[in-house]
């Protein structure tokens, strides 16, 4: 499959403009090119184990890397060629989406991140927030270092950077603040405008920013975000199936714990949906088991069978395919017919369709 092949070529090109900004040995060399010279004197030592030695932990176990991927198809899908000129601003989503990662998994109290023990579980929680904390940060180096981008470009960066990670908080916000019923009545709406904030932010800052880089005007900036965030909206609805979908080997390669958003009392798409549907018996029984603060594997089990009784994966399977659908239709006309652009075609519902 060409996509696949496509996909994993990029992946390791990602990788490897990560670790050119982030190496996986602290030097003093490093730490002066990225923090300037110091007043007194540095120590590599603490930089280590503080930064380097958690994030590369975190780093080491994959992701699909799909928002630099996403970024670098919508930059050629505009018709732009220089890529060299580019390329290192794909690790602006990636080492975000990273710290936003580490960060939430400290917020929803999480076990298993890709197949491990969540960072703060292994590093503690202030080394796990600290290192969070400077990968929303960090990667604009890559704007900053690069002497090739002209001012009025870098602003905008700047700026799409600035709003996305105002969003994000928000987003992300909203979603704690529904956990364990501090909400009680939520629109699908409303939980669709979390998501676009929540995960739909770095997606929409990737491609806006592709675009922004293939000099593209405003309208094109704007509706190319849109398509991006429809994607980040859509992969959430798919990642919050796969959390109660998946059994055995498939939960393996998911790498999170078995029913973790039952287990948070996360109000997903699908318990929205089956809270319109169900029985005021079934209705209360649901809400029970997302509002306690422990559930037994058995609880998990059975707020998953109410869910499955309304069709509520089905529901919210087409709602994802549509919302992209949608999204497609309306930037589709801005893309240059190409190779890019068919893969970025592919891609976008290779996403929504994934398994794990």
């Amino acid at each position: 499959m060409e996509l696949v092949t496509e996909m994993e070529k990029l992946k390791l090109e990602v990788n490897k403009i990560i670790e050119k900004y982030l190496p996986r040995k602290v030097s003093k060399k490093w730490l002066e090119e990225i923090f300037g010279k110091p007043r007194y004197r540095y120590n590599l030592d603490s930089a280590q184990k503080s930064l380097i030695d958690p994030i590369w932990d975190f780093l080491d176990r994959g992701g699909k890397r799909w928002r630099p991927i996403l970024f670098l198809l919508i930059y050629e899908a505009l018709g732009a060629k220089n890529k060299e000129l580019i390329k290192d601003l794909v690790i602006i989503p990636e080492l975000i989406h990273n710290g936003t990662i580490i960060i939430d998994d400290i917020e929803d109290n999480g076990e298993l991140r890709r197949g491990k023990p969540c960072l703060h579980h292994i590093f503690g929680e202030d080394i796990a927030v600290n290192a969070g904390n400077f990968l929303y940060f960090f990667p604009l180096i890559a704007v900053i270092k690069n002497k090739n981008l002209e001012t009025k470009i870098k602003e905008k960066v700047y700026e799409i950077f600035t709003q996305e990670m105002i969003n994000v908080s928000l987003g992300q916000g909203t979603d704690i603040y529904w956990h364990k019923g501090k909400a009680r009545e939520i629109s699908e709406e409303e939980y669709l405008q979390m998501c676009a904030y929540k995960t739909g932010c770095l997606a929409r800052m990737s491609a806006k920013i592709a675009a922004t880089l293939a000099n593209a005007d405003n309208e094109t900036i704007e509706k190319v975000g849109k398509i991006a965030e429809s994607i980040g909206v859509a992969f959430q609805i798919q990642d919050d199936i796969l959390d109660i979908a998946l059994r055995g080997k498939e939960r393996e390669k998911f790498g999170k714990s078995f029913g973790n958003d039952i287990k948070e009392g996360k109000r997903t798409l699908m318990v929205i949906y089956t809270l319109q549907k169900a029985t005021e018996e079934e209705k209360k029984r649901l809400l029970e088991i997302l509002d306690k603060e422990e559930n037994t594997e058995k609880e998990i089990r059975e707020a998953i069978k109410i869910l499955e009784k309304y069709n509520s994966l089905d529901y919210a399977r087409k709602k994802a395919r549509k919302i992209v659908e949608e999204s497609w239709k309306e930037a589709e006309p801005l893309l240059k017919e190409g190779k890019a652009k068919e893969l970025l075609k592919e891609f976008v519902h290779y996403l929504i369709e994934r398994k794990v």
